[in-house]
């Protein structure tokens, strides 16, 4: 199995390294515009393989992409990452040309492939490849849902303390600081409630972390977190390549699901070897449904914003 990733910024070659070292592909491509970059991020993979046991293939690449062709998945984190204080929303101007650039790049070579979307802002730019392409809604999946329920288990965990993997939680909505939604209603402990060991405030503050959980890295870190987001990749590309069929998460096109249309949110979905198998329809309360028409009328304000970019 082949993977291709594009942008091999620090998210990029996280998802590399991780994809190399639990196995989940025999051959990564790590591609990048910038001279020698991604051979060199390449490269230093490689070096682990002896130490880590690895057999995975990683081979970097300077904007050649005839070198990614027959990819089974192709992962776009092209674009550059948030600094302190900017938005989401403020990258639109900024990445969309590139990510239409890539996605075109891309399918010259690989026609059938499973694009993941990763650059920001993420439902935003899942809904451009998705427009662009004219490709089946199946093979466009944007990856925030992932990482936020990530980040909310973290949390949950944090004030269970107990182990994260233990923790079951999800994120849906819309990947931006107040368009998520974590499901506090949903989240369990080894299949129980939550709330029968967290007071509302507690989770409401839970809630309210993962809520600005990016901007918080990004804060301390002075731009986008990486470890995290390149786990959270390597998680969805494992599930698809080897037909894993977990519930994800995922930015996906919506066509009547939770009563919205014609755009990309995050919703649950079984992901396997053909991408979105199945979009699951989770019984909201009406709070949870009046927060998820929120989120969805704030995604397609920037979906608006993309299209008067691109006119």
């Amino acid at each position: 199995m082949k993977v291709s990733i594009i942008g091999a910024g620090n998210v990029g070659a996280t998802c590399a390294d991780v994809i190399s070292y639990r196995g989940i592909a025999s051959e990564v491509v790590l591609l990048d515009i910038k001279e020698g970059f991604a051979e060199g991020k390449a490269l230093d993979i490689m070096q682990c393989a002896t130490d880590t046991g690895f057999n995975t293939r990683v081979i970097g690449i300077t904007n050649d992409y005839s070198k990614t062709a027959n990819s089974d998945v192709v992962v776009v984190t092209s674009g550059i990452p948030r600094k302190p204080g900017m938005t989401r929303e403020e990258l639109i101007g900024i990445n969309a040309g590139i990510v239409k650039s890539v996605v075109e790049n891309v399918l010259k070579y690989s026609p059938q492939t499973i694009i993941v979307m990763v650059s920001n802002p993420m439902d935003t730019m899942t809904y451009l490849a998705l427009k662009s392409t004219g490709l089946p809604k199946n093979r466009i999946i944007g990856m925030g849902g992932i990482l936020d329920s990530s980040r909310f288990r973290t949390y949950l965990s944090l004030a269970l303390d107990k182990p994260a993997n233990d923790v079951s939680g999800m994120v849906i909505g819309g990947h931006g600081d107040t368009t998520m939604i974590p499901l506090t209603r949903l989240a369990a402990y080894n299949g129980i409630p939550v709330s029968q060991f967290l007071s509302e405030e507690v989770l409401q503050k839970v809630a309210a972390d993962t809520m600005v959980g990016g901007a918080t890295l990004t804060k301390l870190l002075g731009t986008s977190a990486w470890y995290a987001p390149g786990a959270s990749v390597a998680f969805l590309v494992d599930s698809i390549l080897n037909n894993q069929r977990k519930m994800i998460a995922c930015s996906v096109y919506v066509e009547g699901e939770y009563e919205q249309n014609d755009i990309c949110i995050g919703v649950p979905c079984i992901i396997g070897k053909n991408g979105v198998e199945e979009i699951i329809d989770i019984k909201l309360n009406d709070a949870e449904k009046a927060l998820f028409a929120k989120s969805a009328d704030a995604v397609r304000s920037m979906n608006d914003a993309l299209k008067a970019i691109l006119s």
